[in-house]
């Protein structure tokens, strides 16, 4: 009886990491500690979780945007970039019309869903003619129309001066949003504090619109559309065989993508209260692929329960990181090393598992 007892535990714990997944389990047990550790450091656990919370929420709707992608079989979003830059050229010409305040909000998420599904259409066509080498080309794609974009910065001639340099042609690296009322619109919005002064700070917009487009993209692949976008993830043979249009779904998955990005760094910028242009975008996609890694995707398969999770382990175990090692080793800035080994870790681990135990 002994042994079927030992037995039993070892199955249950063995079904509790495969049900979590071992890098959701480390990477949250090695966020508690760190906030424990924080808590004895006489670092306010509070204020760790208000950062926390607004960091999920102004990155969740890039993570989100991983899920259309993986769930037709073309892999993490790798081009990400192409979503981010719609958005901000939809920031920046509704700043030039002279829009400010919740209207710039709205023309600018509008004009990015226009620019985001033009170009999501192209990206498109171009992953279902290099099946097979979808995150590669992804990966150079959003290089390439980063670069690209850092000429038409500066030659796309804007006329606002909230935007281009004091002296000669171009728009400067850093345009800042409150000078239209546009800095931390959502974030602020019915925003409240549990606990009183020093207590958790809740940006109700802002955790709103994420949760808003959360449950547009759990809605959509529950709808028929969706569905067929997954099985076609799953098994393209049996799906073209039941009559489904592999390409076309491709197609829609990764318009929504690109939508969600160009939406995404919308609501990023104006939780930060300024929108970076040139290279920012560049390096943008890795995070949100290592967010949704964590919180339990593959390289093959995600759900919205994976960014939700993904998303607050993976930005909170970067705002607690930094000042619990500031404390720790004065001096040395260790956060910025902890944020790459994890980040690119995870999605090296998780590009070994896209053929056998990861599906």
């Amino acid at each position: 009886m002994m042994v079927e007892v030992k037995e039993n535990k070892s199955i249950n714990f063995k079904e509790l990491i495969s049900k979590i997944g071992l890098p959701t389990l480390i990477i949250g047990t090695f966020w508690i500690i760190l906030l424990i550790t924080g808590g004895f450091l006489g670092i306010s656990t509070m204020t760790l979780l208000s950062d926390t919370i607004k960091r999920a929420g102004m990155n969740g709707i890039l993570v989100l945007a991983m899920v259309p992608s993986i769930q037709s079989g073309t892999g993490p979003n790798f081009a990400l970039p192409i979503g981010i830059i719609c958005g901000l050229f939809a920031v920046v010409l509704s700043i030039e019309f002279g829009f400010t305040g919740a209207s710039w909000l709205f023309v600018s998420i509008a004009l990015s869903i226009v620019f985001a599904v033009i170009l999501g259409y192209l990206y498109g066509k171009l992953l279902n003619a290099v099946k097979g080498s979808e995150m590669t080309i992804a990966t150079y794609t959003g290089f390439s129309i980063s670069a690209f974009m850092c000429l038409a910065w500066l030659m796309i001639p804007f006329t606002s001066p909230k935007m281009g340099w004091f002296m000669g042609k171009g728009l400067r690296e850093t345009v800042q949003l409150d000078g239209i009322g546009a800095a931390q619109i959502l974030s602020d919005f019915w925003k409240f504090t549990i606990g009183g002064e020093g207590g958790l700070i809740i940006p109700t917009g802002m955790i709103i619109m994420f949760l808003l487009c959360c449950a547009v993209v759990w809605l959509y692949f529950r709808s028929k559309s969706g569905i067929a976008i997954s099985a076609g993830g799953i098994n393209p043979r049996f799906a073209q065989a039941s009559g489904i249009n592999i390409n076309r779904n491709r197609i829609k998955a990764n318009i929504l993508s690109t939508v969600l990005g160009a939406i995404g760094i919308i609501v990023y910028s104006q939780g930060y209260g300024y929108a970076q242009l040139y290279n920012a975008p560049l390096m943008m996609a890795f995070p949100a692929v290592a967010a949704i890694l964590i919180g339990g995707a593959t390289a093959t398969r995600a759900k919205v329960s994976h960014v939700i999770i993904g998303t607050i382990i993976f930005q909170g175990l970067l705002t607690t990181a930094l000042p619990v090692a500031n404390q720790l080793f004065a001096g040395t800035d260790l956060s910025e090393i902890l944020r790459m080994v994890i980040q690119n870790g995870i999605i090296l681990y998780a590009l070994t598992q896209v053929k056998g135990g990861g599906k």
